[in-house]
């Protein structure tokens, strides 16, 4: 019984852990240097389109959107769009032509050039 017992323990352990492990939490990305953006730019033109209009966007003033997902904590998924792995080469690509990478999406093509995109892509990478 005893040893029944610590074999459970043992297994709910590495359970535990390897449950831990599954965040896809990513530390080490710097984000102007990988997206070749700016971050502030980005925060400018997250504002002029109006971005919290659809998202709720933590350090953007009113932006308490609820028909697009909440972008807090948007550097550390795993995934962008449903399915696609979250990179900054992809977050740009996903932020200039969402509908180009999914074509029932909801969310618009707003027209952002690819500079504009990567300052946006930088910023959001900042969300934490």
């Amino acid at each position: 019984m005893r040893a029944c017992f610590r074999k459970l323990t043992f297994f709910v352990c590495m359970a535990a852990g390897l449950v831990s492990g599954c965040g896809g939490a990513r530390t080490t990305r710097s984000n102007s240097v990988e997206t070749g953006g700016s971050v502030e730019r980005g925060k400018g033109t997250v504002v002029a389109y109006r971005c919290g209009e659809c998202h709720t966007i933590p350090g953007i003033r009113g932006a308490k959107g609820v028909f697009g997902p909440p972008l807090n904590s948007l550097a550390r998924r795993t995934y962008i769009g449903g399915n696609f792995p979250n990179t900054p080469d992809t977050l740009v690509h996903w932020v200039m032509s969402p509908q180009s990478m999914k074509p029932k999406t909801a969310m618009p093509a707003l027209g952002l050039s690819e500079p504009q995109a990567r300052d946006v892509a930088a910023y959001l990478d900042t969300l934490k």
